[in-house]
């Protein structure tokens, strides 16, 4: 069987049992940015991959949140620890996250996003933006109910903080074109299983679209 029909063939099943139900956009969203950091967009870097595309889609996401007002929350990885005892056992698999210690540049957000002063930065040590932060309890008290997600990677960080985020309550998107992966394989398999179960993956210009509506749906409140 093809990789087409194998495709094919899983996207049916999965439909007759009713997985892939769309959630939807709530009334408030947010956008996450997961990680795109100089370690993790940078090829020449050991956890780097190039993520030109994916920063570009990002920051059209990002002008657009900031015209129409929804907070913004990026996240970065950053152990301060010499011995990488604020990595735990997650430090041991991979040696490269010796690579995001304060102080190597690993852990700077990409300069290439139009990040502005009213944007929130995120330090975590762990996969999910959640868990060890207090991202959940900033997105409760502004009456947050979406969360946009971008960022890097599909089938690591960007994974783990869209099942957490559904699993408190909010409604993840993931946007195809602001999420990559060192490995297509990969993030291939983690968008499908991502739209299947936990989130809902559209692309750029719905995601701008939404957050252009609900704006404007705030503002006519208002």
């Amino acid at each position: 069987m093809s990789d087409d029909s194998a495709e094919s063939a899983d996207l049916e099943f999965f439909a007759e049992r009713g997985f892939g139900v769309p959630l939807g956009f709530g009334d408030r969203p947010a956008v996450v940015v997961v990680d795109l950091i100089r370690g993790f967009t940078d090829p020449t870097w050991p956890l780097g991959s190039d993520l030109t595309g994916q920063l570009a889609a990002t920051s059209a996401l990002l002008d657009a949140a900031h015209e129409a007002g929804h907070p913004v929350f990026l996240t970065t990885v950053r152990y301060d620890d010499p011995e990488l005892r604020d990595a735990g056992v997650w430090g041991l698999k991979m040696k490269g996250a010796s690579s995001l210690m304060a102080g190597t540049g690993g852990s700077d957000i990409d300069e290439r996003l139009p990040v502005v002063p009213t944007d929130v930065v995120i330090v975590k040590k762990y996969a999910s933006s959640f868990f060890g932060t207090d991202l959940a309890s900033r997105l409760v008290s502004q009456g947050v109910d979406t969360v946009v997600i971008t960022g890097a990677t599909t089938s690591g960080c960007v994974r783990a903080t869209a099942v957490d985020a559904v699993q408190l309550g909010f409604r993840p998107v993931v946007v195809r074109e602001g999420v990559g992966d060192r490995s297509a394989r990969s993030h291939e398999q983690s968008l499908f299983d991502l739209s299947q179960k936990y989130a809902d993956v559209v692309g750029l210009d719905e995601a701008v679209s939404a957050l252009e509506e609900r704006a404007l749906q705030e503002r006519t409140r208002s």
